[in-house]
């Protein structure tokens, strides 16, 4: 039987692993958290830091049934995917420039300006180096670290007086102290999800996304497809130039997209893998295709049909915690699944657990997938299914 490994038990991963029990691959889950919330989906776990690929290597090497490896819904294990990739002879469509974009910002942001991308004004260095160029940017600004992602460690910056805290919030999120401060653009959030193939978007979603309020820049909520004639396809041209530079050959891809108030279309940041926040779901769900399925089967070094299906209007909204405290019961989970529109409902959470505001993307306690017919009654649905849902938060004494 044919093994994938997954790096990261993040609740990211959870649908790849529920989709290759049902193509009957096994998976090894990699994470050094055995409480992860993916882990109990896996057939193995292996207790190693996703960031070890010398010891990773030695634990999985000389095993003939490893067919893949993938890093659903995680920037920062890339590199040990391609890494992993190289040294056991595994199928791989990244390139160290599209796995580089993918962790480090402020080289995402000199690709797009070597294309004549729209994008901010920006600096990326050490918090030294950002605080000294400050007063060369427009306020307000985004500061954040470089190789972080999920929302941690962002700030915006109205004035500079709220520069020096903001400095010390983002470096400790950032595992190489390197930080990036660009100029605030004003508009409209998207996201597009999109499966490349022969080096260009073969399938592409995008969706209207809902924020949490500043300073976190946190997802709420997505609607696919998103409003706007014509919108899509200015996206498209836009990846297929940035996956040529890149030398991206084939596998998934998820993009932060604005459209200004002056209409420009920036690319704000890429990751050359599969979308988290359920964003992956709803391409699959708005065209009719399994992306899940797709991702993996590329992974294994299979050639899918990339042919989307019957279009429908997908979404997905996050679970949030209203405050800190130890989860003691979860209520109406059984009428929210049962919904005629609802497609998944996704825990990432158990009872007896301690959770927290929603103020980066991990401190989720789980999401809804829904798909209807129109945008209105996918929102209602998404609404009666939140109010449904009963968290019963007390505090841990």
């Amino acid at each position: 039987m044919r093994t994938l490994v997954v790096l990261g038990g993040a609740d990211g991963a959870i649908t790849t692993l529920r989709t290759a029990r049902r193509l009957g691959v096994r998976t090894v889950c990699v994470d050094v958290r055995a409480d992860a919330p993916a882990v109990a989906w896996a057939d193995e776990f292996c207790d190693v830091s996703t960031r070890d690929t010398d010891r990773l290597v030695a634990a999985l090497a000389g095993r003939p049934d490893l067919a893949g490896v993938l890093s659903p819904a995680s920037d920062v294990n890339l590199p040990t995917q391609l890494a992993l990739a190289e040294r056991l002879g595994l199928p791989c469509g990244l390139s160290a420039a599209a796995v580089r974009a993918s962790v480090d910002k402020g080289y995402f942001r000199s690709v797009a300006d070597a294309l004549g991308q729209p994008g901010p004004g920006y600096v990326q260095g050490s918090p030294a180096e950002v605080r000294a160029a400050l007063p060369g940017l427009r306020l307000p600004v985004i500061l954040k670290p470089t190789d972080s992602s999920g929302g941690r460690g962002i700030s915006l910056c109205a004035t500079a007086d709220a520069f020096e805290g903001a400095l010390a919030g983002a470096a400790a999120y950032s595992m190489s102290d390197v930080l990036i401060a660009e100029e605030y653009l004003p508009g409209r959030h998207l996201t597009a999800e999109a499966v490349v193939a022969g080096g260009r978007v073969a399938l592409l979603g995008l969706s209207d996304r809902r924020l949490t309020d500043p300073p976190h820049f946190v997802t709420v909520e997505h609607a696919m497809p998103a409003r706007g004639d014509g919108l899509a396809d200015r996206v498209r041209a836009m990846l297929d130039e940035v996956c040529a530079a890149l030398h991206y050959r084939w596998g998934s891809l998820n993009v932060d997209v604005l459209v200004t108030d002056d209409g420009d279309v920036v690319l704000i940041e890429i990751g050359a893998r599969l979308g988290g926040n359920g964003v992956a779901e709803l391409l699959g769900l708005a065209q009719g295709v399994d992306v899940t399925e797709l991702y993996i089967r590329m992974a294994l070094g299979e050639t899918p049909d990339l042919a989307p299906g019957a279009a429908r209007h997908a979404g997905f909204r996050v679970l949030r915690a209203s405050r800190a405290g130890k989860l003691a019961a979860i209520g109406g989970l059984s009428a929210a699944r049962a919904l005629p529109d609802v497609v998944d409902v996704v825990l990432a959470v158990s009872e007896g657990e301690r959770v927290e505001p929603y103020t980066r993307a991990g401190a989720k306690l789980g999401y809804v997938l829904a798909a209807s017919a129109d945008r209105e009654r996918l929102t209602r649905t998404l609404d009666r299914a939140e109010e449904l849902l009963a968290f019963d938060i007390r505090d841990p004494a």
